[in-house]
C-alpha cells in the first residue's frame, strides 16, 4: 500500500517538452487543469501527496518519477539519459530528505531514468533504453540489493521507456502492450493485452487498489475493469503531446 505521492507542477515551458509523439505542442492552461486532477485522483487513492513548484527552466520536469525511485527502504537519485533533464535531479533532493533519512546516487556513467523501472514487490524490473543504460541499471541494482530487494534488467527493442509499455496492476497481472506481450521476462504473469490503437493505455497506475487510466481508451478500461478493479480515468491528452504517461507524473511511496 501506498501512503504518500511527490508531483511537481508543470512549467509554462512544457510546450517544449521533450516528444516523439508527433502530437503537437501542449496546451499550458489545460495541462494544468489535467494535473490538478491527476493530484485529485491520488488523494481519492488515499495518498497525501507533497506538490513542488514548477521549475521554469526544466520542460519535463513535472515528470517527477523519472529523477528518483522509491522504496520502503531506500531512495536512489537518478542519472536522467536526456541532457536537458539532468539538472531536475538536484531540485527533488530536498523533497525526499523530509521522508528518507538518507538518499543515493548513481554516478555519472551510469544512466537511468525511473520511468524504466517496474516495481512487483520487492524486485524491479530496469528496461535498458535511450534513457537507460546497464552501467545505470546495475548500480541501481547494487543499491537495491544492499536494502534486501533485487532487481533485473530487461532487454527492449521498441519502447521508450519500460513502463511505456506494461503496468503492474498485483495480483500477477500485467497491462502489456507490444513486445512486452511475448517477453519472456514476463512469461510468469497474466498478460492483459492492451491492442495498438489503445497502446497509450499500457501505462496506468495501481494505486491502493484502484486503478488509474488516461481517459479515452475504452476496450482497455473495460479489460482492466473485467478483472475486478476499481477504476479512475485521468484526461492526460497534454501530457502524451510530450511522450509522457500516468505513472510518470508522480513518486509513490
Amino acid at each position: 500500500m501506498f501512503t504518500r505521492a511527490i508531483v511537481r507542477k508543470p512549467c509554462e515551458a512544457i510546450v517544449n517538452g521533450l516528444t516523439t509523439a508527433n502530437l503537437g505542442a501542449p496546451d499550458y492552461a489545460l495541462a494544468c487543469e489535467q494535473h490538478q486532477d491527476y493530484v485529485t485522483a491520488l488523494q481519492e487513492c488515499g495518498l497525501q501527496v507533497t506538490e513542488l513548484p514548477a521549475l521554469k527552466d526544466y520542460p519535463d520536469s513535472c515528470f517527477v518519477e523519472d529523477v528518483a525511485l522509491l522504496t520502503q527502504h531506500c531512495a536512489i537519485l537518478t542519472h536522467p539519459g536526456a541532457l536537458s533533464r539532468k539538472g531536475e535531479v538536484a531540485y527533488i533532493t530536498a523533497a525526499l530528505n523530509a521522508f528518507y533519512s538518507s538518499t543515493q546516487a548513481i554516478s555519472d556513467k551510469g544512466h537511468a531514468e525511473a520511468g524504466d523501472i517496474m516495481m512487483v514487490g520487492s524486485h524491479f524490473y530496469i528496461g535498458l533504453s535511450e534513457r537507460t543504460n546497464l552501467i545505470g541499471a546495475n548500480e541501481i541494482i547494487r543499491i537495491l540489493s544492499k536494502h534486501g530487494l533485487s532487481g533485473s534488467t530487461v532487454k527492449m527493442k521498441e519502447l521508450l521507456h519500460l513502463k511505456t509499455g506494461v503496468s503492474y496492476l498485483e495480483n500477477n497481472n500485467l497491462l502489456a502492450y507490444g513486445e512486452i506481450m511475448s517477453h519472456p521476462d514476463f512469461a510468469e504473469y497474466r498478460r492483459i493485452e492492451v491492442h495498438e490503437d489503445e497502446q497509450y493505455a499500457a501505462n496506468s497506475l495501481w494505486i491502493n487498489g484502484t486503478i488509474l487510466l488516461p481517459k479515452g481508451f475504452p476496450n482497455t478500461l473495460k479489460a482492466v475493469q473485467q478483472l475486478g478493479y476499481e477504476t479512475r480515468e485521468v484526461a492526460m491528452s497534454e501530457f502524451q503531446k510530450i511522450d509522457g504517461g500516468l505513472s510518470c507524473l508522480s513518486l509513490r511511496f
